[in-house]
């Protein structure tokens, strides 16, 4: 189970990548620029539904990860029982 502070870092990681794509996704869809490069990918103009895929995944992971930071980042357990004929 990662620490309080890896959960942290992985949430404004996916927080700071949904912005990124956002801002991407206004670039495109504007009509200002053609193509939008964020780090070693480019996205083309087509590709407007691939980046609201990638926003839509980003957030749906920030918010799992703000949830396990609410509640204190502790998974519940699971405990099975096996019935035994003695």
């Amino acid at each position: 189970m990662p620490s309080r502070e890896e959960i942290k870092i992985r949430y404004e990681f996916h927080r700071n990548a949904a912005e990124k794509l956002r801002v991407a996704y206004f670039a495109l869809a504007e009509g200002g620029v053609q193509s939008y490069s964020i780090g070693s990918r480019t996205l083309t103009k087509w590709d407007i539904s691939t980046i609201m895929d990638e926003i839509s995944e980003h957030e749906k992971k920030a918010d799992e990860l703000e949830a396990a930071l609410l509640n204190g980042g502790k998974r519940r357990k699971a405990v099975g029982i096996v019935p035994r004929d003695f």
